[in-house]
């Protein structure tokens, strides 16, 4: 029986998808997760307990782990284990991204600096301590900007700023995150980082893809149909395939696989988020252009905003099913799911042998409306009931306290939605989550009793 080791977080939602697919593949799944090494086997799945902050002790022990298990193929889930993924592929002589690449994709300032260098377009960008004085930073930046930190997932932290007091407010913002527990708890020294660049005007779409030996397998190209203009840069729907024609479709396919090479990634998923814009659009759309220019000629380019060494996250890759090209009968070859496929790709099987579905599909991100304590959900019956939804997975659990983007680091839930066009996707998922009635009560305040006054 073929082993495969996938790095993951204890809570992550795929590992369980990935359980699925080994077990219809007839796979042994080796898990390798940030839990507590005192406990013993708390989830009954025999994970190799690692400490995501301490790589080279994590490598070591999954090391001593498979020692008498031999491992056929290496996975990361998420941004945090894709360095100790690399490292042990390498270690064991394993086809996967380099641990290099990996470092520089799981950094964004680092990404910067090397898209800039390979010539690619993007923004103009200033990199700074996280304590530094943000007045100081004011005179070499031009507005509109964003303030991202360097090594945190998703949108968590990006906020806009379009003139110096609101940078300096998202500034202050930032710092008080980067001081929460469960950032301070990763014992990450990019988070004493922060990055500055030009806000790039356009909309922005999401590519899943494998690289396979260095060659790029675009798996779903997804359409973002919310505009993305901030102030916080919230998620919500994904809807493939795209609409962008197949000149643009190809620009994007051709500049992130320029974009993965500059980084170094060769040989495993990825995840690339960009922004296609037109020279036309900052004009069209009331924006002046930067004094330092980002946009360059032609009627479209594409800036890519990062390269993840690990497939899309959370339950989203529910929205994505694969078939076998030149099949006979979906009877013979049913569809399967992206897990599936990535576990065939590290045992060694290529990504090109296998197309997303005909069908549309997407996902909407339940987003969190307001800060508070989550008590329940009606009207999942109705929502349910919409013509082309797939399911609904509400994630949040009774009495979690909600926090939504940039603080926040997670959703109410997901939507799924397929139909024979992505317009009718986007429909559906919108009409379902017009359904939802969330109940979010407010946060109860905690008060300090204070002895000296009795």
């Amino acid at each position: 029986m073929s082993r495969v080791l996938v790095l993951a977080t204890t809570t992550g939602y795929q590992t369980r998808a990935f359980g699925e697919a080994a077990e219809r593949l007839g796979v042994e799944l080796v898990f390798a997760t940030d839990r507590c090494h005192v406990i013993d086997d708390p989830w009954q799945d025999g994970a190799i307990p690692i400490r995501f902050h301490d790589e080279d002790h994590s490598v070591k022990t999954v090391l001593d782990s498979v020692r008498f298990r031999p491992i056929d193929g290496v996975l990361a889930v998420g941004d945090r284990p894709t360095v100790i993924a690399a490292r042990v592929a390498e270690r064991l002589g394993l086809p996967g991204h380099s641990p290099s690449a990996a470092e520089v994709a799981r950094d964004k300032e680092r990404t910067r600096a090397r898209l800039r260098d390979a010539g690619l377009p993007g923004p103009w960008f200033v990199p700074s301590p996280l304590y530094a004085d943000p007045a100081a930073l004011v005179p070499t930046i031009d507005f509109p900007c964003v303030i991202k930190p360097v090594a945190l997932s998703g949108s968590r932290g990006v906020m806009r700023a379009d003139n110096a007091e609101q940078f300096l407010a998202a500034h202050a913002r930032l710092q008080a995150l980067m001081r929460q527990p469960d950032i301070r708890a990763e014992q990450n020294e990019a988070h004493e980082r922060l990055l500055v660049e030009g806000f790039i005007a356009g909309r922005e779409f999401a590519l899943e893809g494998v690289l396979h030996h260095c060659g790029l397998t675009v798996l779903a190209l997804f359409d973002k149909p919310d505009p993305l203009d901030g102030p916080f840069f919230e998620e919500t729907i994904y809807v493939t395939p795209s609409a962008l024609d197949a000149a643009a479709q190809a620009l994007v396919t051709e500049t992130v696989a320029r974009a993965a090479a500059a980084i170094g990634l060769t040989h495993g998923p990825i995840h690339a988020e960009c922004r296609v814009t037109p020279s036309t659009l900052r004009q069209a759309q009331g924006r002046p252009e930067p004094s330092r220019g980002t946009t360059g000629s032609g009627p479209a380019q594409v800036f890519v905003l990062e390269v993840a060494a690990r497939p899309i996250g959370g339950l989203c890759a529910r929205a994505l099913r694969f078939e076998k090209r030149g099949r006979e009968s979906l009877a013979e070859d049913p569809p399967i799911s992206l897990e599936e496929l990535l576990l065939r790709h590290a045992l060694g099987e290529s990504p090109e042998k296998w197309g997303r579905e005909s069908i549309a599909s997407g996902v909407m991100m339940i987003p969190i409306p307001h800060r508070g304590v989550f008590r329940h959900v009606e009207g999942l019956d109705e929502a349910r009931a919409v013509a082309g939804i797939d399911d609904i997975r509400v994630t949040a659990k009774a009495d979690q306290l909600l926090v939504p983007l940039p603080e926040g680091a997670s959703y109410l839930g997901f939507i799924f939605a397929r139909a024979d066009r992505p317009a009718d996707v986007d429909r559906a998922l919108r009409a379902a989550h017009g359904h939802l009635r969330f109940t979010v009560d407010p946060e109860i305040p905690v008060l300090r009793y204070n002895r000296s006054h009795g």
